[in-house]
């Protein structure tokens, strides 16, 4: 499948513009995120259709708490991201090619609605960054929405504004990650820029239901200065976003970080609660959590 936001010199040299890092492409090489190839002069989508992860999860799984709490919904996943988080809690899939299988929009219009006997109420595109299969959503979304089903987007935010006006129409609902506040984390340890991220967040949440997630990672984003700093600004955009502050296990290239303590989230959540009013904690079950504040409090 050709994409859709690029351009070409006379060369056949392909700049890509769906995400901000604009990779510049040679004819027969990939971009950054591997998911675009420069095939002759026309860029290609490379994950067209492809799933390698799909299962009826309920939604607050995404995690979206505040959007149709209690229901359940098909996500889909492909591979491929235009980060590399040394943290990433799905690597197999977004920093490797594993095996996928092919789907139309039409295949996954009437998985949806079958699935809707169970409670489905549409399609979550998340697992691997779905930004990256910009033109299956694209194609795929109004069919979903046409028969009263709805679309929710689980995205890192780093998305070019062009690639971003054409799904905000497109997208019921958003969890996005607020990775860190601290534009060195972004830069060495999610291999991106985090203001691009900032500015998705800004301009979704001024049109669909956002929820954000930040996970806490000890000594990298877990400082309570910068912390306040993040949740400020969460507020000054709406003080009923959703924030979502959830425990870091260790994963991928981090395993010699401590899962985060209890207390971290506990004295976090305190602090985004002076500016939001809908702030949840995740990966912690509500028996540790009870049982912290029954031993501390």
């Amino acid at each position: 499948m050709e994409c859709e936001l690029y351009g070409k010199d006379e060369k056949g040299i392909c700049t890509c513009r769906l995400c901000p890092r604009r990779c510049t492409i040679l004819p027969s090489q990939r971009g950054w995120c591997r998911t675009r190839w420069n095939d002759h002069g026309t860029l290609k989508a490379l994950t067209y259709g492809l799933v390698t992860s799909a299962a009826l999860d309920p939604i607050e799984k995404k995690p979206l708490s505040y959007f149709h709490p209690g229901s359940v919904i098909l996500s889909l996943g492909s591979w491929g991201c235009n980060m590399n988080c040394l943290f990433c809690q799905n690597y197999e899939i977004s920093q490797k090619e594993p095996e996928s299988r092919k789907v139309s929009p039409q295949d996954v219009l009437r998985l949806a609605r079958a699935l809707t006997a169970e409670g489905n109420i549409g399609v979550a595109w998340t697992y691997n960054e779905p930004t990256l299969s910009f033109e299956f959503i694209r194609d795929t979304t109004p069919l979903i929405r046409e028969a009263g089903l709805m679309n929710v987007m689980v995205s890192n935010g780093f998305i070019c504004s062009e690639a971003l006006d054409v799904l905000l129409p497109l997208i019921d609902a958003w969890n996005i990650d607020l990775k860190g506040w601290n534009p060195d984390f972004y830069k060495n340890i999610c291999g991106a820029a985090g203001n691009p991220v900032r500015e998705t967040i800004r301009k979704a949440a001024a049109l669909s239901h956002v929820e954000l997630t930040n996970l806490v990672i000890p000594d990298e984003n877990d400082n309570p200065r910068e912390f306040e700093e993040m949740a400020r600004w969460i507020g000054s955009l709406s003080p009923a976003i959703p924030l979502h502050i959830t425990r870091f296990f260790p994963r991928w290239r981090m395993t010699n970080h401590p899962p985060t303590p209890i207390s971290t989230l506990v004295s976090l959540g305190k602090i985004a609660r002076k500016y939001l009013s809908r702030v949840k904690t995740g990966n912690v079950s509500e028996e540790e959590l009870a049982e912290y504040h029954w031993r501390n409090e």
